[in-house]
């Protein structure tokens, strides 16, 4: 495998930084314009991680008739060989640097579909190469993470996805289209929930980490799948796959994980932007993962609830309005059950939106259609006309120019970084935490200024 100039390939990124709880912004970096790909020419993508949710991502790309997948790239040697079954002329790459590097002007865009902890410096790296890029949700690890991106794509282009799926589904376009008819009058709160049967075993895990590690399987570059977390020696069956969410280090815990899909349709049909940030964020945990140290600074809580305020905006008939998050053993409230009642089911759904107006309210299950409420309210209500969408070809049709693709990260940045700063909540909890959007900061706690962005692991660096 060709060496990397670590320092060399990172030249020119984006300046990025926190000091002294002050925003800094991003500086001096234009955005090279992507190549104008042919009406008679197919795209050139590659994958960035194709096992798991990315082998999902993979074949969405591949099915596109005018994309050709050129390149793939995993760190697990099992996933790449997988993968290449389907495309067996891509090149196969296990470092995304000696990708991005030795294709140059062959790709024309990338999606990356690897843990949390990669997505930033990855999506900015391909970005600054003049790249399009899709990338998993929920954005990025960190608060600091997600608002360079999208102030870095901003105003280029330079076109951008988010992995939000179900964003392109009947039911979230629907509820979009409604709450952007304002049917159900001015919002006053919405409720959101994952409350998924499973999720709690499958993938919360206690902790703490073995105090020994073991020698990784060969097919498994580790310190590539570190990237920029601590180096910390491989465990079996606690990381890769899929369990690394749990850890601190490399997820963003469930809110992280699933809070881009429940969130979306609302903030969409509010039409809430970078100009319409929570003010206040504050979490409630359970007692077991608050009172253990070790596990507050490790794993993530299997059960939280989180809590944000914002100012008034026109779809809230400008009065302030709030958002509440229920994960695990945390459950929507009474008012909350009560309306699913109304709405013919026989239990809350296990992960969906309610948004309770001046005039009713919206309930839309996850991957499932809106429902306004009450039911006889609405019953001549004429339902908008919309059409589902794949996703990924979405977002391929606005690289190519002959669609205006949507989730794109100035549009769905904000959201992830509301998102994420939940998560610096839940590590503060208790804490009505006051946020200065302006300036990328909270005005009244210098320990949840120090999660705003993690300290990258020596050579990688953004």
């Amino acid at each position: 495998m060709k060496q990397i100039n670590r320092r060399g390939f990172l030249k020119g990124t984006a300046a990025f930084t926190v000091t002294a709880g002050t925003w800094q912004g991003c500086t001096s970096l234009q955005l090279p314009e992507p190549r104008i790909i042919g009406a008679n020419e197919k795209i050139h993508h590659a994958c960035i991680g194709v096992g798991g949710m990315g082998f999902h991502d993979f074949q969405n790309f591949l099915s596109h008739p005018r994309a050709e997948i050129v390149a793939i790239c995993d760190v697990d040697e099992n996933h790449l060989n997988h993968a290449a079954e389907l495309a067996p002329k891509a090149r196969k790459y296990r470092d995304w640097r000696e990708m991005l590097e030795q294709e140059g002007d062959n790709i024309d865009s990338v999606n990356a579909s690897v843990p949390d902890h990669m997505h930033a410096i990855i999506a900015m790296n391909a970005m600054k190469r003049g790249k399009h890029v899709y990338c998993q949700k929920p954005l990025c690890h960190d608060v600091a993470e997600c608002r360079m991106l999208a102030e870095t794509v901003a105003g280029s282009k330079v076109v951008t996805q988010l992995g939000t799926q179900h964003a392109s589904g009947v039911g979230d376009l629907m509820a979009v289209a409604m709450l952007r008819q304002r049917a159900i009058g001015d919002v006053k709160k919405v409720y959101l929930c994952s409350n998924r049967t499973g999720a709690i075993d499958t993938y919360r895990l206690l902790g703490p980490r073995p105090e020994r590690g073991e020698t990784p399987p060969a097919t498994l570059a580790w310190d590539l799948w570190l990237g920029t977390a601590p180096e910390r020696p491989f465990s079996p069956g606690i990381y890769h796959p899929t369990k690394w969410r749990a850890w601190q280090d490399f997820g963003t815990g469930w809110s992280g994980d699933i809070g881009c899909h429940i969130f979306d349709a609302v903030w969409k049909g509010m039409n809430l932007s970078a100009a319409t940030p929570p003010l206040t964020i504050k979490a409630e945990v359970q007692e077991s993962w608050k009172n253990s140290l070790p596990r507050r600074g490790d794993t993530w809580p299997q059960s939280d609830h989180i809590t944000w305020t914002f100012a008034g905006v026109p779809a809230s008939g400008n009065k302030p309005f709030t958002f509440e998050w229920f994960d695990g053993l945390f459950f929507p409230p009474e008012e909350a059950q009560e309306w699913s009642i109304k709405a013919g089911f026989s239990k809350y759904p296990e992960e969906a939106a309610l948004v309770i107006g001046t005039d009713g309210a919206l309930l839309l299950p996850h991957t499932g259609g809106p429902v306004l409420l009450p039911k006889e309210k609405f019953a001549g209500y004429e339902r908008p006309k919309v059409a589902g969408r794949n996703h990924y070809h979405h977002f391929l049709d606005g690289c190519l120019g002959v669609a205006k693709n949507e989730s794109h990260f100035v549009q769905t940045g904000p959201m992830a970084e509301a998102i994420i700063l939940g998560t610096v909540a839940i590590r503060r909890p208790d804490e009505t935490l006051q946020w200065d959007s302006k300036r990328l900061r909270f005005t009244n706690d210098a320990n949840a200024n120090a999660l705003l962005r993690r300290t990258y692991r020596n050579g990688w660096v953004i």
